[in-house]
Parts: structure tokens; sequence; C-alpha cells
């Protein structure tokens, strides 16, 4: 038992080492951090609104749209890396099971395309 504490001991000794420096910064943000929020600090940011506005007002829903879009071709690319790694190792259904994956994704990118999803006025 003695030997088999002895080989955690060094993950203990991290994982403590982590917690106080997390705690550290974090103390030392909250003590250090200055507090005068100037008017390009609080202006209008990646969303498009005022951060600190009416919760009821109209907002432009094309940066939604556009958020969406990214997350979506961004999966794509994450099902693409395991698929390319794998490639040599994969059947013609796989194969074909991507080229499918990425010709509705062509199509839907060319649908949003030429609905005018994309253009930012």
């Amino acid at each position: 038992m003695d030997a088999l504490l002895r080989e955690y001991l060094p993950i203990l000794m991290l994982l403590a080492l982590t917690i106080a420096l997390g705690l550290i910064l974090i103390l030392a943000a909250a003590v250090l951090a200055v507090r005068r929020p100037d008017p390009e600090k609080v202006s209008a940011y990646e969303c498009g609104f005022n951060a600190f506005d009416d919760a009821r007002m109209k907002f432009d829903v094309r940066f939604y749209l556009v958020s969406i879009l990214f997350i979506i071709f961004d999966l794509e690319v994450a099902f693409l890396f395991p698929w390319a790694v794998a490639f040599g190792d994969l059947s013609m259904t796989a194969f074909w099971s991507m080229m499918v994956f990425l010709g509705v994704l062509t199509v839907g990118f060319a649908y949003e395309w030429k609905k005018g999803a994309l253009e930012w006025e």
C-alpha cells in the first residue's frame, strides 16, 4: 500500500500546485484589477449591441446566423480530422459516406451563400 501511495505522490503534488496557483491568480486579479471602465471597454464588441442595455431590445439576428454557420463548418473540420488520420484503413463505404457528408455541407453552404446569409451590410 505504501508503494502505491508513493506512485501517486507526484500527481497529488501537481494537483496541489495547480490548485494553489489557480487560487493565487484569481486572488491577484481580484486585488490588482483596475475597476475604471471607459466607454471603449463597455462598447459593443462581438455581438453588435451594447453590453448594458435593456434585455428586451431588438437586435440583429445576422450575428447569430453567422455564428451558427461558423459552428457548423467548424464541426465539419472536427469530423474530417479523424477520418483523414484513419484514411488508409477505411473501406469504400466509409469514403463514400464522408463524400456524401461533405456534399450535403457544400450544398448547404451554397444555399446560404445564394440567400445572402454571409453578406454583412
